[in-house]
């Protein structure tokens, strides 16, 4: 089996990285949000599915979090929450978005920008530490007996932050898997259907071992 089609398994782990940047008001949050190293975004969507607790897990994003907990905007907050970033082309775009949720949150509510948090919110930037397993996968089947004992560090390498690294922007299995087209395409449909942002790592992990379960199960090999 050629080397370019094998799947490296990874691990990987998030470094919080604090930039200094903080917030007590929206004004300053929206300031801040047009300037901050774009990093900040992927951290602040992305990191807390990492993070071993959290607070307010009814929340996906940590901008939604603090609206709901310092400001008490429930409209806001709810508005946040409903941003998916893997919906967007890249970080940019995403950043645009919030932007404009904040500004349109102003013009509805007079005082609201102005609110002031009793707990600022601190910009954080992360940088991803990757671990090479060193387990390697030469047929696609071998996944259905992989991915249930993966960490979540490597569901969130693999299915989550592929998605930045890969050109097709999409998970590492669909990327490896395409390498055997059009022999398991209908495994990547599959797979493309799971959602990466508002389930659990574990959630993710589960999901995509019935796929794996499912499609080989039905006697394609």
């Amino acid at each position: 089996m050629a080397e370019e089609i094998l799947f490296h398994v990874k691990d990987c782990a998030l470094v919080s990285i604090s930039t200094g940047v903080k917030a007590y008001i929206l004004t300053e949050l929206l300031d801040h949000l047009k300037q901050v190293e774009i990093g900040c975004l992927y951290y602040h969507f992305w990191a807390r599915q990492l993070r071993p607790s959290f607070d307010h897990p009814e929340f996906h994003n940590d901008f939604a979090a603090w609206v709901h907990r310092e400001l008490h905007d429930w409209v806001l907050a709810e508005r946040l929450n409903l941003i998916a970033p893997h919906e967007f082309h890249n970080l940019e775009e995403l950043r645009e978005e919030l932007i404009n949720v904040l500004e349109e949150r102003f013009d509805e509510s007079g005082d609201l920008p102005w609110r002031k948090a009793e707990k600022p919110f601190y910009f954080v930037k992360s940088q991803i530490v990757v671990i090479d397993t060193g387990r390697r996968l030469n047929h696609p089947r071998q996944l259905l007996e992989v991915v249930p004992s993966l960490s979540q560090g490597s569901i969130f390498y693999h299915f989550i932050d592929a998605r930045r690294r890969t050109p097709e922007r999409i998970d590492d299995f669909r990327a490896w898997l395409s390498a055997f087209s059009p022999e398991y395409d209908d495994l990547s449909a599959r797979l493309a259907a799971i959602d990466p942002y508002f389930l659990t790592l574990t959630e993710i992990r589960n999901q995509l071992a019935v796929v794996f379960e499912d499609y080989f199960g039905e006697n394609h090999e």
